[in-house]
């Protein structure tokens, strides 16, 4: 049996310059964080010949090409996992819809388990880049390429998408205080809604020729980020989550809606910094960025939201649990 811990997300700038419309032509830059939530996906070999799989329902099938779980059905074959396997995946967060970056945290952690099945050590670039191209090459999702590579490295990242296709991957290491300090200055809350980012994604995807300055400026407000994290400036991430939710609100319709902007105000009046909503947008969670002497208020503020706490996870998908026969 093996186990496998993969970090969910959040991303601070630089979201949409992930796509290949946008860095094949300008790199791209995205600043994220893996989170102490996880998605947990347990192998198993069975004793027949079956492929059992385990989610929000359960399959029981003969052949790999019959599993509809798609993310399962297309890491087993990229592995070469053909018969006689249980696979079943947990998560911490609403299954789908959460702006977390599920899908591809689901799929890393798959890649890390079979290959553990199968006694072979994969690096993190190698689930990375297989898990963009199970879910951007073959099943054509229109999505970009940052969710893949935090889940695989995990820690507060920097990363650069070249129009090589190249990724650069670069960490931003803080001491103990300044990270203490970024954790206190973060709030996530559920919105009380998920929903399909295929069709804010796929309208962001349309738009990209039509948005470049956008997105170019987005870019730089990652890199820019990124230098200030290195040297300890904290407050400059507030400001950066505010401007960059006001420049991914052009990117497609469907971003924002008037409870999200409510709750946008609400959080602002109680003295935070800037915030935005997770992933596509639409529904999810909302991240907020505050001064921690405003996060009583702030709470207060958006007091009939669930606070999910969260804390930054230095590792990316790991195996906890391995026991081979």
């Amino acid at each position: 049996m093996i186990i496998t811990q993969t970090p969910l997300r959040i991303s601070f700038a630089g979201g949409g310059t992930d796509f290949k419309g946008f860095y094949e032509h300008e790199y791209g830059a995205v600043v994220s964080t893996a989170i102490d939530k996880y998605i947990y996906v347990i192998v198993k070999e069975r004793f027949d010949d079956l492929i059992r799989v385990g989610y929000t329902r359960t399959e029981m099938v003969n052949e790999t090409k019959e599993i509809q779980h798609e993310l399962v059905r297309e890491s087993m074959k990229m592995v070469g996992i053909k018969k006689g396997i249980e696979v079943a995946t947990m998560a911490d967060i609403p299954s789908e819809g959460s702006g977390l970056g599920s899908s591809s945290t689901v799929t890393v952690g798959l890649l890390n388990a079979l290959y553990a099945y199968k006694g072979e050590v994969v690096t993190a670039e190698t689930l990375a880049e297989q898990a963009c191209k199970i879910e951007i090459d073959i099943l054509g999702k229109p999505i970009g390429k940052q969710d893949q590579y935090i889940a695989a490295y995990g820690g507060i990242k920097h990363f650069k998408f070249l129009p090589s296709g190249e990724v650069e991957v670069t960490g931003i290491d803080l001491n103990d205080s300044t990270r203490q300090r970024l954790c206190e200055s973060l709030l996530l809350f559920y919105t009380g809604t998920t929903r399909k980012s295929s069709a804010v994604l796929t309208q962001q995807k349309k738009n990209i020729s039509h948005r470049m300055n956008v997105l170019i400026e987005m870019r730089d407000q990652a890199d820019d980020l990124a230098r200030h994290l290195k040297l300890g400036a904290i407050a400059s991430l507030g400001q950066t989550m505010r401007e960059g939710w006001i420049k991914k609100k052009q990117l497609a319709s469907g971003v924002s809606n008037e409870q999200i902007d409510e709750m946008y105000e609400l959080a602002m009046s109680a003295g935070a910094l800037g915030g935005k909503i997770t992933g596509a947008g639409g529904g999810g969670f909302f991240l907020v960025c505050t001064p921690p002497e405003n996060r009583a208020a702030v709470r207060k503020k958006l007091a009939h939201l669930r606070e999910m706490p969260i804390n930054m996870s230095r590792d990316g998908s790991k195996i906890i649990f391995n026991v081979r026969r």
